[in-house]
């Protein structure tokens, strides 16, 4: 088989805080910015890495949700349930210190886990676990 992931989606309600986020802290490099009646998607990625993107949606904008599963969606937001994305690194102690310096909300400094990885966890600014794992 030859499947590949070509982009995730994440929701954002804030698209300047997004972008301060995932291009100016994370470093990933901005690839799309697509305005429509007053919303906006931005796709990121990992320089290096076309073939991988990160979508950043506003949520809740599909027709067939109801006010009630809105309201839900922006509770879950707040809270951090919502949505989540694990990345990798080769220098986690780096990358959580510039996260750090950038004012992400840290939820978990560096830690070796019982199920043999090493890794911390933020929250983006919309509320998205943000899982980052030490490659080894």
């Amino acid at each position: 088989m030859d499947i590949t992931i070509s982009e995730t989606y994440l929701p954002q309600d804030d698209p300047e805080a997004a972008l301060a986020f995932y291009r100016d802290t994370l470093g990933f490099e901005l690839r799309n910015d697509v305005g429509y009646n007053g919303l906006r998607w931005l796709t990121v990625g990992p320089p290096g890495q076309p073939e991988i993107a990160i979508v950043l949606h506003p949520p809740a904008v599909d027709p067939g949700i109801t006010d009630d599963e809105r309201r839900i969606i922006a509770e879950m937001m707040a809270k951090g349930t919502y949505a989540s994305i694990n990345l990798a690194t080769k220098d986690l102690d780096a990358t959580f210190e510039r996260l750090q310096a950038g004012d992400a909300e840290v939820v978990q400094e560096p830690t070796e886990q019982p199920y043999g990885i090493r890794d911390c966890a933020f929250r983006d600014p919309a509320g998205n676990m943000v899982r980052i794992k030490e490659l080894r």
